[in-house]
């Protein structure tokens, strides 16, 4: 038995290390656009599919993490698909053509299905509920901190290498995160008479597929009306309706739904979904702004985002004390009003804005977001049931991607047919533009503005539920002589 007051951070180190590869490799690779498109002579939208097709596969792969987890157990899961993206590096630094290179990434997407909702998962089963936030706000630190540095090391590689160097760079940390898993991360019960959920699995499949390909296809309204979208975002969300129908009906089922009756986990997930709109709204729109409009050029636009990761990983790690110590709403609550102030900010923005109040304002989001976007996802988590946390992430996970998806086609429809509508009315594309984001963010405030009464709303319901966890006053007991001591690593019967 290791020892209880180091192996939870050992497992923290061992958990940090996967998913940092998986976030670096993904914001580096953002920046191959443009040389794969020349090595290989091929258009935009056949290389979007290197991050088209890892997000689909990593969509339609996170719905059997739960199943996998409790089948096989967790460490076997998370270490199987951190070799899958260690062999998809290979294989994507070995490639010959753009088809190899995006058949590499969906490996790496099948990978990163299976191992991101077990991060959490296995993280919690090392602490105690107490302590869970402050272990996550460091995990958080580097997941938010790997897209900051990203395009950065991605640039830097492809300065004096070439893009085979984006791929090879994830080995070294891989290896080292396989190393630790097998050395540090227990191995748990698994549940080997579990029946698999077959139409479950196919109508989440197809579901989750269908919808993430037709939104990736969609930038206008025009593109939402062709066929070859609205047949198969029909045909998806059809099939995610009917899977919460079978599942309902399910003894076993795929992923369980009556997590949902949960209501500190039902408002966490409703938050993340919320926040998520805005995240990737700002990273729709704030580019638009700046590239499209103003021509600044992708280095300074990078900046001003490095501006958002740096204050949200800095800030990530003291948000986690703050949601172990004191009740999660003001933390969250806080991190709100800061985002809403934040856009209201941008919203602002015009043709004579310096480049610095852009950065101060998206710094300011930065610190926001650090404060309200994982903590929601962990107050919502950090009281579950050992077995109940890889599905209920997995769930988290999925929703949030759907939702942010639809939000990001819904903001680009509007820009599209705003600046349309304002270029007609013979106004500059410029004035033109600045109105569209003006009430684009406007908007992304008032978002912000309806979370604040579901953070208060589940501030007090995971303090209503805390007081009945026994299993917790167990795990205090045993970590009550260490500031940040591991809970026992077995499952609870």
């Amino acid at each position: 038995m290791p020892n209880i007051s180091t192996h939870g951070l050992k497992v923290l180190i061992s958990v940090l290390l996967g998913t940092f590869t998986v976030s670096l490799n993904n914001s580096a690779l953002n920046l191959a656009v443009a040389e794969l498109m020349m090595t290989f002579d091929a258009t935009a939208t056949d290389v979007s599919w290197v991050v088209t097709l890892f997000m689909i596969a990593m969509g339609m792969t996170m719905p059997l993490t739960g199943y996998l987890a409790d089948r096989f157990g967790r460490k076997r899961i998370y270490l199987l698909g951190l070799w899958g993206f260690l062999v998809g590096s290979a294989l994507g630094a070995m490639a010959q053509s753009l088809a190899g290179i995006i058949l590499a990434r969906g490996l790496q997407g099948v990978a990163a299905g299976l191992m991101i909702p077990l991060s959490l998962s296995l993280i919690f089963s090392a602490y105690p509920s107490d302590q869970r936030g402050r272990a996550s706000g460091i995990w958080g630190f580097a997941v938010m901190i790997a897209p900051a540095i990203g395009p950065s090391v991605g640039g830097l590689l492809l300065e004096i290498s070439q893009w085979r160097a984006l791929f090879l760079m994830n080995m070294p940390f891989a290896l080292l995160g396989l190393l630790y898993g097998y050395r540090y991360l227990s191995t748990d019960l698994s549940n080997r008479r579990r029946q698999f959920d077959l139409p479950g699995f196919a109508l989440i499949t197809l579901g989750m597929g269908a919808v993430l390909f037709s939104l990736s296809q969609v930038e206008t309204l025009t593109d939402l009306l062709r066929f070859q979208a609205l047949l198969p975002l029909s045909g998806g969300l059809l099939a995610l309706f009917l899977f919460v129908r079978v599942e309902r009906r399910t003894e076993t089922p795929l992923l369980d739904l009556s997590l949902f009756s949960n209501m500190g986990y039902r408002l966490s997930v409703i938050l993340a979904c919320l926040q998520s709109v805005i995240l990737f709204g700002c990273i729709l729109l704030v580019p638009l702004w700046m590239q499209n409009t103003l021509g600044f050029s992708p280095l300074t636009t990078g900046l001003v985002f490095l501006a958002t990761a740096l204050a949200a990983a800095a800030c990530s790690p003291v948000a986690g004390r703050l949601i172990d110590r004191f009740p999660p709403q003001w933390c969250i609550g806080a991190g709100l009003t800061v985002t809403m102030a934040s856009l209201l900010g941008l919203a602002t923005l015009t043709e004579a804005t310096p480049v610095w109040v852009i950065g101060a304002w998206m710094g300011l989001r930065g610190i926001g977001l650090g404060c309200a976007y994982l903590p929601s996802t962990t107050v919502g988590m950090k009281d579950l049931s050992e077995q109940s946390v890889a599905p209920a992430s997995a769930m988290n996970n999925m929703a949030r991607r759907l939702t942010s998806s639809l939000g990001i086609v819904a903001l680009s429809i509007y820009y599209d047919m705003a600046v349309n509508a304002a270029l007609h009315r013979g106004i500059s594309h410029t004035e033109a533009s600045a109105a569209a984001l003006h009430h684009a963010f406007l908007a992304l405030a008032t978002v912000a503005v309806l979370c604040l009464p579901l953070a208060w709303q589940l501030g007090r319901a995971v303090t209503c539920q805390r007081p009945a966890s026994q299993s917790d006053v167990t795990l205090l007991a045993q970590a009550s002589e260490s500031p940040l001591k591991a809970a026992s690593t077995r499952r609870p019967e």
